[in-house]
């Protein structure tokens, strides 16, 4: 007879044997647990992964000496037992020990056409599993023979392995242990468990145990129980029970499918078998007791007797985890350490937007880049004005565009979700939908817009016009037809709870990009740490203020431009004023106007029109004058720094603006407020010097037409190469530098953002480029001007405030890249604020060490 560790590859599992996660396995080790809290469950024999990796290389197991632990006529399972479920593994193989003896004997106890079925299954398992023969024939047995097909089966497994089935218990477990073996290392499955994150010589254990079946005359059956419910994570029992006993019913059993607990939907295994109901309720709190997880306990009834055959971590959605996280932290079980690290936090995305079910079925029209998560339907729109109109009438819409524009903007405000035939992760479509939280698939592969026609055709040649209704499921990069089943977000009390955690313990600050008072009452509240980076340019796409822009813009005559602009005035200190208040306190950064003037011009001809009736000019001089204020390559043109240099009175407005704005705000809160104004795309000391040198005289006008005293900070968006080699001789002149990561990349790289998404696929699969620098930073290249950048502005001023406020900003891997680098903060999206606060809290908690149950 087997005894606890009296041979070192299998070793019976016992409260004191050998067992642990890095030799044998996760299940293995559970097992052991239960058994620890002593538990019912079967006898069970754990292989090592050193015994399993040797069968694969051929080596025979001692199988009859490990049958010898399950007595006379031994009938087990073999399941697989590995460091992490999640990579996966061979599926269990149940009834190894069934033959002729064995099912003739068993038939006696609970029918003989109830013994056959299970010899039945066993024999196809083993004939498909093991033995890899044709399941055709065996399939066409059982569906013409039904009940008598048993005979049918033994002569085709007979006539395909050309052998009889095996009979000895002992050959049967050496070959399914050797099938099992072999499957785990075969190049497929390697493959396939490396791509979820398992290393190259991950083990696999495997685990023998006894078979309970749950059969018999009296209260028998199987069943799974979890104590939450799976979607929200709220307590709840759930699970199933399948009561079972011979009869007449198929496979000679009669089935009955029972909810656990008591429901007025049908009958339950707590009205039927009150007192087992009872101990196993008890098992699955002890377990989440002592094992310190919500689990689901696989277990079986035979003759009013309860068996615990497994225990797994409930498999569950983003919410549900961390509702589970925080209740477990909250009930004293697990720490709130431990609660953060058990929470990735990108799965936050899941609770913040609202998602595609994932249990809905899909019809998949088309596949792109999946820029900005989150689910939504709506009926076509092709122009920013249609889209308009269908939210004017509360109609929800999904803007469909070649690529988006700043033109866009308000028909993106007013969309449910977006979708681009061109564009990457950094695209201007997709850098707008992430901060309004809008679902958004760019770089749609094989989709053909037309605006004229009103109309899309999807790779597989399917056309829908304008009004079909559509589904994006911005998570996944994929377009659905028709309306499809929504979860709707999460922002409960325990997704509050756990991110206040996070901000205990992180120790880098994390701001939100927000361009309008919309954005930044989001960022409040996703409890950002102030505003990173207000793109003052998104304020000016109103239409009213459009019209003043474009007539600004059309001017020659400094005067006319200073008419037009004191127009604008009030309604940006009127935006600046509400950011403030919003804010209530926390630092504002404003980045001055930025994109080339162009872009606030129409491209098409009724937006020429259109401007030609506002300006009263004929839409000749105005399609020429349009043509001469574009660029043949706007984004390295005149634009950011370069506008204030050669149009200054364009800053002169906006600063005045913010200092005005920075008095009024401040005479309301009762307190000051001092305003952070970043001036973009510098490569130079002396554009610095310049633009700072009217600042400060706007500055100094406004404290004397107020009679008020105001601070400000200034600060210098690097986004060029340059500023980043010279940020030594510019932090002379500023407070703080943010590092433009988006530009910066553009600029490094010598790619544009807009279409780099049309090879970035090659370039990645072939191992050009590790991953898309516009998703991840590129740590070695652009990360290197970073260090440089950083090193050289506080060699000038040790006190200079560090950041980065592109995209980038609410990836985990680049706040890892600026803690290392010691700098001050991050601003991304504020969709992306609560990402980044538990990952900036995981960071400062150091490595996540897999966490284990106590034994």
């Amino acid at each position: 007879m087997l005894k606890p560790d009296d041979i070192k590859d299998f070793t019976l599992i016992t409260p004191t044997a050998d067992v642990s996660i890095p030799t044998h396995g996760g299940r293995a080790k559970c097992l052991q647990r239960l058994v620890r809290l002593d538990m019912p469950v079967p006898r069970t024999v754990a292989l090592s992964f050193d015994a399993v990796h040797r069968i694969a290389e051929g080596e025979r197991p001692d199988t009859p000496r490990l049958l010898s632990a399950f007595g006379r006529t031994p009938l087990v399972s073999v399941r697989p037992s590995s460091a992490d479920p999640d990579w996966g593994g061979p599926g269990a193989i149940l009834n190894i020990g069934m033959n002729d003896t064995l099912c003739a004997e068993m038939g006696k106890r609970i029918g003989k056409a109830a013994a056959e079925f299970i010899y039945l299954k066993f024999i196809m398992a083993f004939a498909m599993e093991v033995a890899r023969l044709d399941p055709e024939p065996f399939e066409e047995a059982v569906e013409e023979e039904g009940e008598n097909a048993l005979r049918s089966v033994l002569a085709i497994y007979q006539d395909e392995a050309d052998e009889p089935f095996p009979q000895d218990p002992a050959r049967q477990l050496s070959e399914v242990l050797r099938s099992m073996a072999r499957a785990w290392e075969g190049v497929s499955a390697r493959l396939l468990r490396q791509a979820r994150g398992a290393p190259v010589d991950a083990g696999l254990g495997l685990v023998v145990q006894e078979m309970v079946h749950g059969i018999g005359p009296n209260e028998s059956g199987s069943g799974v129980m979890r104590m939450i419910d799976i979607v929200t994570g709220e307590k709840q029992v759930t699970g199933r029970y399948k009561h079972k006993r011979p009869g007449k019913g198929q496979g000679g059993l009669d089935r009955q499918i029972m909810y656990l607990a008591e429901d007025p939907r049908g009958p339950s295994m707590q009205s039927v078998a009150p007192e087992v109901f009872a101990q196993l309720e008890t098992v699955a709190l002890r377990c989440r007791e002592r094992l310190r997880e919500e689990m689901e306990i696989k277990f079986t009834v035979t003759e009013g007797e309860l068996h615990v055959l497994d225990a797994t971590r409930v498999m569950r959605s983003a919410r549900a985890d961390v509702r589970v996280a925080v209740s477990l932290a909250e009930d004293g079980i697990i720490s709130t350490r431990e609660a953060l690290l058990r929470v990735e936090p990108q799965s936050l995305t899941e609770l913040m937007h609202t998602q595609v079910d994932p249990e809905a079925k899909r019809d998949v029209i088309l596949k792109g880049i999946a820029a900005s998560p989150g689910g939504a339907t709506g009926q076509l729109v092709f122009s920013s004005q249609a889209a308009q109109l269908s939210a004017s009438h509360e109609i929800p819409c999904i803007l469909v565009r070649q690529e988006t524009t700043p033109e866009d903007i308000r028909g993106m405000h007013a969309a449910h979700g977006i979708i681009t035939e061109r564009g990457g992760m950094t695209s201007h479509a997709a850098v707008i939908a992430r901060g309004l939280g809008l679902p958004c698939i760019v770089g749609a592969i094989g989709l053909r817009v037309s605006r004229r026609k009103k109309q899309i055709t999807t790779p597989d040649g399917r056309v829908f016009k304008e009004g079909d209704l559509v589904t994006v499921d911005g998570s996944a990069g994929e377009a659905l037809a028709g309306a499809v089943p929504m979860l709707e977000p999460a922002l409960d009390r325990p997704f509050r709870t756990l991110l206040g955690w996070a901000d205990e313990v992180r120790d880098i600050g994390i701001r939100a990009n927000a361009d309008t008072p919309d954005d930044a009452r989001m960022a409040h509240a996703f409890a950002a740490d102030g505003i990173g980076l207000c793109r003052t340019e998104h304020m000016f796409f109103e239409p009213a203020r459009l019209i003043t822009m474009r007539e600004m813009i059309f001017t020659d005559s400094a005067t006319d431009r200073r008419a037009a602009l004191d127009r604008l005035l009030p309604m940006q200190r009127a935006d600046f004023v509400e950011l403030f208040r919003i804010m209530a306190g926390l630092p504002v950064c404003i980045r001055l106007f930025d994109p080339p003037l162009h872009e606030f011009l129409p491209k098409d001809r009724e937006g020429l029109m259109g401007l030609a009736e506002s300006l009263d000019l004929p839409v000749s001089d105005v399609t020429r004058r349009v043509e001469a204020l574009s660029e043949f390559n706007p984004m390295l043109g005149m634009r950011g720094v370069r506008l204030g240099v050669t149009v200054p009175e364009i800053y002169d407005m906006q600063v005045r603006a913010i200092f005005e704005a920075t008095v009024e705000a401040s005479q309301q809160a009762g307190a000051t407020v001092v305003p952070e104004v970043m001036i973009p795309l510098v490569s130079a000391k002396r554009e610095v010097e310049l633009v700072k040198a009217r600042i400060d005289s706007v500055a100094a006008a406004v404290r004397i037409e107020t009679g008020k005293a105001l601070d400000y900070r200034l600060g210098v968006m690097v986004e060029t190469p340059r500023a980043a080699l010279r940020a030594g001789e510019i932090a002379a002149h500023a407070s703080f530098l943010s590092f433009g990561t988006n530009d910066l990349t553009q600029m490094t790289y010598g790619l544009s953002r807009d279409d780099a998404g049309r090879f970035m696929g090659t370039y990645v699969s072939n191992k050009v480029f590790h991953e898309d620098p516009f998703h991840t930073l590129d740590k070695e290249g652009v990360g290197e001007l970073l260090h440089i950048g950083a090193e050289r502005g506080r060699d000038t001023l040790p006190e200079v405030v560090l950041s980065v406020c592109g995209e980038h900003g609410g990836d985990p891997d680049t706040i890892a890249f600026c803690r290392e680098a010691s700098f001050d903060y991050v601003s991304c999206s504020p969709f992306r604020v609560p990402v980044a606060r538990l990952a900036a809290a995981h960071l400062a908690l150091g490595p996540a060490k897999a966490y284990e149950s106590e034994d």
